[in-house]
């Protein structure tokens, strides 16, 4: 199966879903990760331009761990929004992908990159399937063939907007691949730093920890990771995620 995990920013997408991306990937499955935005902001030492080139390459080294690709539409940080013009970017990846099964943001979460990129992302396994919509690109890739199964993983703190508790339909045991987990997390080291200067944080895999530990927990498991299937009209509702991993 092709798998296609959707962040906003390079690391979104290791806190997220990372061990069951880890798990997936051991049973067989091919696994790509996409940001929407460039990781532009995500310093407070380099300009944006070397910023973005520098977190570019850390994502890249991440899904390289899993045998993958890193894609990037290209967005600065802070601008990611619904429009056709970022729209046909992320349709077009996913048609270059083929995905059919993806994974993205919450639609509530506590920034709205998080919240636009899972708009785009659940957009986009939709419209790409649409023949006569256009990207624009060079060299358009082909229509998506089916829409894919869709799966939300918990926004930050498992919590919504309002501060209120986002219940999960499926939380999956990353116990035996926390350390996979914790080694894509380990290749953003600027962000680690960034962290460190903009919000006093010098615990960024303790709080990975913590957090799949509280997940975890939800199920009786060591860590785990959990989310929610989308299962709106037209989209597949078999949860293909708990039949893959148990």
């Amino acid at each position: 199966m092709k798998i296609l995990a959707v962040g906003a920013h390079p690391d979104d997408i290791e806190f997220g879903c990372a061990g069951t991306l880890a798990r997936l990937r051991e049973r067989g499955h091919e696994v790509d990760l996409m940001t929407v935005c460039n990781g532009s902001c995500g310093s407070a030492v380099t300009g944006p331009d070397e910023t973005v080139a520098i977190r570019s390459a850390e994502a890249a080294k991440a899904a390289a761990l899993l045998g993958g690709r890193y894609y990037c539409a290209g967005v600065p940080d802070l601008e990611a929004v619904f429009d056709n013009a970022q729209r046909r970017k992320t349709v077009e990846i996913f048609r270059m992908v083929q995905p059919q099964l993806v994974f993205t943001h919450s639609p509530s979460d506590y920034m709205l990159d998080h919240e636009m990129t899972s708009l785009l992302a659940r957009d986009a396994t939709f419209t790409a399937t649409l023949g006569n919509y256009p990207t624009y690109a060079e060299r358009p890739a082909p229509k998506l063939k089916h829409i894919p199964h869709v799966y939300y993983w918990a926004p930050m703190e498992g919590l919504d907007i309002f501060g209120a508790p986002v219940a999960a339909d499926l939380v999956i045991d990353i116990s035996a691949a926390l350390e996979k987990k914790i080694e894509m997390l380990c290749c953003h080291e600027s962000q680690r730093d960034w962290l460190r200067a903009q919000h006093g944080m010098d615990e960024y895999v303790e709080y990975l920890k913590r957090e799949s530990a509280r997940i975890g927990a939800l199920r009786g498991f060591a860590y785990g990771e959990a989310f929610r299937q989308h299962l709106g009209h037209a989209y597949p509702r078999n949860d293909v995620l708990g039949e893959l991993l148990g």
